[in-house]
This record gives structure tokens, sequence and C-alpha cells, in this order.
């Protein structure tokens, strides 16, 4: 229950309001978004806050979750976006989560747009 609440919860302030997104990261916390690395939080909000997009929807598809031998919480979430008026993009995100202090926080995320052709 915990796992998709966090994924609803995160993708509703990505999607209604980017400012507040600070409040699942940490100081230490660490993502990759499209292959450039941002550490910590305040990097990570101003990353967010750079989007050059006005409004943006996700819908997520299906969700993976699996617990690790520390107690964290490994989660990936493929689903599509669609940032203003471009296409509609497929993406993946993977979030590593740990309880502090009786809350769940992201110490760790990767986010690609499946915009990858094969063949």
């Amino acid at each position: 229950q915990t796992r998709s609440s966090f994924i609803q919860h995160y993708y509703q302030l990505f999607d209604n309001d980017r400012t507040q997104r600070g409040i699942i990261y940490i100081d230490a916390s660490c993502l990759t978004w499209e292959g450039q690395q941002f550490q910590g939080k305040a990097a990570i909000v101003e990353m967010f806050s750079s989007f050059p997009f006005q409004k943006v929807q996700h819908s997520i598809t299906v969700q993976d979750h699996l617990p690790t031998p520390d107690s964290c919480i490994v989660s990936m979430a493929v689903g599509h976006l669609k940032a203003d008026e471009d296409p509609i993009m497929g993406s993946h995100q993977m979030f590593l989560l740990k309880n502090i202090n009786d809350a769940w926080v992201c110490t760790n995320a990767m986010f690609r747009l499946a915009l990858h052709n094969f063949g």
C-alpha cells in the first residue's frame, strides 16, 4: 500500500505543483534524469523547476515494487506522459524509497523517456 501511495503522490505533485516535489527528497538524494545526474534536494528541485513545459499529465500503467534487505523499497513506474501540446511519450522511472522518521522519502531515482527506436 505504501509503495502505490508513494507513486500516486509523486506524480500528483509532478503534474499539479512541481515546486512541492522537494518534500519527498532529502539532502543526500540522487537523481539521474535522462542521463544527467543531480545530487541533493536543492539541485533536484531546481532541475524540476527549470522544465520548459507549463503543464504535464502522467498516466502510470504498471508498477513493480521489491523490498530490499535494508528495509528500503525499490519501485518501478512505467507509463506515459503528455507535456503541453507535445505528443504522448512513454516513460520509465525507478525509485529507491526509505522510511526516515516515519515518512517515506526517495533517496535515489532514475528516469528515462521511452524514445529509443529499436530496429
